[in-house]
């Protein structure tokens, strides 16, 4: 049984209403029912009894109003769903229909209402840039609007004027009075909200242009009026902005007489403010972006009247394409929020009807969006323009699947429900998903009956593009059945087909493991085609969730292993080699562990992963991050500042050399933890690369990331390399308080313990220590503390062993550090000798301004520490004795040579590493 039919509901009304041409008035008496779950609530509706042919046989006599509920009223409580979460028995025809369901909340956050409002930002950001820029343009556009103003007849002018005032405000009252008359008085409160908000942002921007705002989008969206007068114009119409808010929040949409009523409103309004010389074409385009966009921000923000369809809307709709419904029951929702009811039908088997309506298909914009922009189209589905093709477009591939031979629900009917909703009514196949499936229960027959129904539909060039857990539904111990194909693809081509073996070797494989996968797959397909699969095995072409399973399985197997290790070890049953081997095998990927087994058994599979991904992430961090260095150097190192005029040239070279040999001590720190042989050379130029991480991501984070990389691709198991790199972490912290007591101590020797720096030192000593008292006090954080520092000391401390054996190792490491923070405090010493002010402070005291200083500045988590170090800097310098007017110049002259200078040879090393296949 199939058809298509149309059900209108109205938004502002409280029942829904048919058009009269499928079927004849149905009456509903709505009755809410005692709920029989936590959060949920059954809602009763009473049809008209069912003449055999499918549509309800109402009398001819009006609707009985509608009088609330009413205790002698529909069935009991006790005529629920089933504790058990199935659907409802089924009822006598004529009885009540029973529709369980969550209570639908009353508002509603649409993404489509956030795309929206970014929209009209964005609008509103290119109207100022044309103001400021297209000078030339807004100025003839105003000059030829005046001329032509002039031949128009005063009085014509004046009248379209009074006009369009009082037009202005009675179309915006008149539908408020519409609307309260039906009882939407919600709408009615937004839209004042709306208005009220933007008649505040019309104030701030009125006032931002006449304040602070370039001259050029001042005189683009202001003018002196005619006649003489001395006050400029408002740059956004206080009375219009206001209006187009309000009537964009009550919904204009499905009103389409309102809607044209406001927009005649709208412009009669401004071409009578652009013929009396009260305003400027700019000037009206922002009004109405500021109006357009606050609304749809205040929807956002508070929440839309939730118009979806509920489950009564859907026993109307089931009635109009010649379904007899007795009751329905909510089940789980389908891959992208579609909502699914089971019906059962007064007679005739159970239905599985799923709901789709512009909600759903707005929300996952971004992130669809990002998945378009990184991928190739092949790699992706495109996404349906309008509800009714996404309609289409499903139940095309249902129909399609069926004509295959592949076992899938059966499609049965379709039809619109409203304007903004629509059904597809499939036959209930009864089962269970593959994820709510014990592992044991996953057997052969199973997985080979679904290999054969996707094998059935590739055959027909049908790519399913889900095949999840969720996607898989085990009829019985042997048989399986394909769901969720609605984001499907006909006339496949070769490389979707190939992801959909890929993902469901990959689903399978995160179950029963990849031997099993691949043998069952073989057995079915071939090697071949499963050989074919092997260059997709990559995260980027997977599902979301899959790629989110595959780096929580990864994690766990990684964190099971390590501290089996760590027991192993202890107890003497293994060796630290060994115990290192077995996590390096536990951290190995599922999807390499997969290639592996297709290499087995088709050893000629192409190895080269195919190209999938248009635009990488590291192209974006790229972009994104020269991008934010030309930004900031330009906003945050200002010329006026170094004061080049008065520096010294000499000193200021002796900071460029220090600043130079702070990459050789790096390496040198690198190196000396490492027991392998590094090419010294590369290590440095790895140390400038670092440079260039830093601009997007804290120096730190970026710094162990890029050195561990670095040590895997120079042949280092990723074990040991951590290992390596946390070593030389926690040496340098030692080093780091080391030097800072010990220059602490310098310094308040030489100034007879006047300076506040060797009393910042106790300080900040006395800290660490309330600090360690507090983790060991709390019992949440003394767990994860000893948790990760259990896991570095693992590799650390036979890392550090290993080490003693070759005292050269130590001796380069350790004084690599030394080297490291010498270097930075010369340079920030030459820095202060630059600018005249290194008679107020010695080298140990800018020592310990530099690692106290520096160290506070980058615990805060801004990429580079840019704003907090300087700031820190500054503001230590000062307490040291150092003018303001030298410790200004002296640490931005530090920060240009070891941070924003080494930003351009750091990319360039980075990329000459990448090429290398050394990072």
């Amino acid at each position: 049984m199939t058809g298509t039919a149309g059900l209108n509901v109205d938004e502002g009304s409280e029942q829904p209403a048919t058009d009269g041409s499928a079927a004849r008035p149905v009456d509903l008496r709505h009755r809410a029912r005692d709920a029989h779950h936590t959060g949920e609530a059954t809602v009763a509706a009473q049809l008209p009894p069912d003449d055999g042919t499918g549509r309800p046989d109402t009398p001819d006599r009006p609707p009985e109003p509608d009088d609330g509920p009413s205790a002698d009223d529909g069935p009991s409580a006790d005529d629920g769903p089933p504790a058990d979460g199935g659907p409802p028995a089924e009822e006598p025809a004529g009885e009540y229909l029973a529709v369980d369901e969550p209570l639908l909340a009353p508002r509603a956050h649409r993404p489509s209402d956030l795309l929206k409002f970014l929209g009209g930002l964005l609008l509103i950001v290119l109207v100022f840039v044309l103001a400021q820029v297209a000078v030339s343009t807004t100025t003839g556009i105003e000059k030829d609007i005046t001329v032509n103003a002039d031949r128009i007849p005063g009085v014509l002018s004046k009248i379209s004027a009074l006009v369009s005032s009082i037009a202005v405000l009675t179309v915006p009252l008149a539908f408020a009075v519409e609307r309260l008359i039906k009882r939407d008085g919600l709408r009615v409160a937004d839209g004042v909200l709306a208005s009220v908000l933007a008649y505040g942002v019309s104030l701030g921007v009125d006032w931002w242009v006449a304040a602070s705002a370039p001259e050029e989008i001042r005189n683009a969206l202001t003018q002196f009026p005619p006649g003489g007068g001395e006050t400029l114009t408002d740059p956004v119409h206080g009375y219009l902005a206001p209006v187009i808010a309000y009537m964009t929040a009550v919904g204009m949409s499905s009103r389409p007489r309102w809607r044209v009523a406001l927009w005649v409103v709208v412009i009669l309004s401004g071409a009578a403010e652009l013929i009396n010389g009260n305003t400027t074409p700019l000037s009206l385009v922002l009004t109405v972006l500021i109006g357009w966009s606050v609304a749809y921000g205040t929807l956002y923000a508070i929440g839309s009247p939730n118009i979806r369809p509920t489950g009564q809307h859907l026993m109307i709709g089931l009635r109009k394409v010649g379904f007899a419904p007795s009751a329905a029951h909510l089940a789980p929702a389908a891959p992208g929020g579609t909502r699914r009811y089971l019906v059962t039908q007064q007679a005739g088997p159970l239905l599985d009807v799923h709901i789709i309506d512009r909600e759903q298909q707005a929300s996952g914009f971004f992130y669809r969006a990002w998945r378009r922009l990184r991928l190739r189209s092949v790699a992706i589905r495109r996404s349906p323009q309008s509800l009714r093709q996404a309609l289409e477009q499903e139940a095309l591939i249902a129909y399609a699947a069926a004509a295959s031979g592949a076992r899938a629900p059966q499609l049965v009917a379709t039809s619109e429900l409203g304007p903004d909703a629509a059904i597809l009514v499939y036959e209930n196949v009864a089962g269970r998903t593959l994820d709510d499936l014990a592992d044991e229960e996953v057997t052969d027959p199973v997985m080979a009956s679904f290999w054969t129904s996707v094998a059935t539909l590739h055959e027909r060039r049908i790519a399913h593009r889900r095949l999840t857990g969720e996607s898989l539904l085990v009829v019985d111990e042997r048989t399986g059945c394909l769901v969720n194909l609605s984001g499907g693809d006909i006339a496949a081509g070769d490389l979707t087909l190939r992801i959909d073996v890929a993902q469901l070797l990959t689903t399978f494989a995160l179950r029963i493991g990849p031997e099993r996968s691949v043998a069952v797959a073989t057995g079915v397909l071939g090697p071949t085609r499963v050989a074919e699969a092997l260059p997709l095995l990559q995260p980027v072409g997977l599902s979301r969730q899959t790629r989110g399973d595959l780096q929580r399985m990864t994690k766990e197997r990684k964190t099971a292993a390590q501290a089996l290790a760590l027991k192993q070890v202890a107890a003497g049953e293994r060796t630290q080699q060994q115990a290192e081997e077995d996590i390096a095998r536990a951290g190995e990927d599922l999807l390499s562990r997969i290639r592996a087994q297709i290499l087995q058994i088709a050893p000629e599979a192409p190895l080269a992963p195919a190209k999938l991904e248009r635009l990488k992430p590291k192209t974006l961090i790229m972009v994104v991050a020269l991008a934010f260095a030309a930004y900031l150097a330009l906003t945050t190192i200002r010329p006026d500042q170094f004061k080049v005029s008065q520096m010294n040239w000499a000193w200021a070279a002796v900071a460029l050399a220090a600043s130079a040999f702070s990459y050789v001590a790096a390496a040198m720190s690198l190196t000396g933890f490492v027991p392998e042989r590094l090419p010294f050379w590369r290590t440095v130029a790895a140390q400038l690369a670092g440079s260039f991480v830093k601009l997007v991501a804290p120096a730190a984070v970026g710094g162990i990331a890029l050195n561990t990389r670095y040590l895997q691709k120079a042949g280092i198991r990723p074990v040991q390399a951590v290992a390596s790199v946390g070593a030389s972490q926690l040496a340098g912290l030692g080093g780091h308080l080391m030097l800072l007591f010990a220059f602490g101590l310098i310094t308040g020797s030489q100034t007879n313990g006047d300076l506040g720096a060797s009393r910042a030192v106790i300080i900040g000593v006395l800290t660490a220590a309330v600090l360690a008292l507090v983790v060991a006090a709390v019992a949440p954080l003394r767990r994860f503390v000893v948790t990760r520092v259990r896991s570095l000391l693992f590799g650390v401390i036979p890392r550090m062993l290993d080490l003693m054996q070759t005292p050269r190792k130590l001796f380069t490491g350790f004084g690599g550090i030394l080297l490291l923070t010498l270097s930075f405090t010369a340079c920030l010493d030459a820095s202060v000798h630059a600018f005249g002010g290194g008679a107020n402070v010695t080298y140990a005291a800018v020592a310990v301004v530099f690692l106290t200083a520096n160290a506070a500045g980058s615990a805060v988590p801004t990429p580079g520490g840019i704003g907090p170090v300087e700031i820190a800097l500054i503001t230590a310098l000062t307490v040291a004795g150092v003018p303001a007017t030298a410790a200004t110049p002296a640490v931005f002259l530090y920060r240009l040579l070891t941070f924003w200078l080494p930003v351009l040879p750091g990319w360039i090393a980075y990329n000459i590493l990448q090429r290398r296949n050394a990072l």
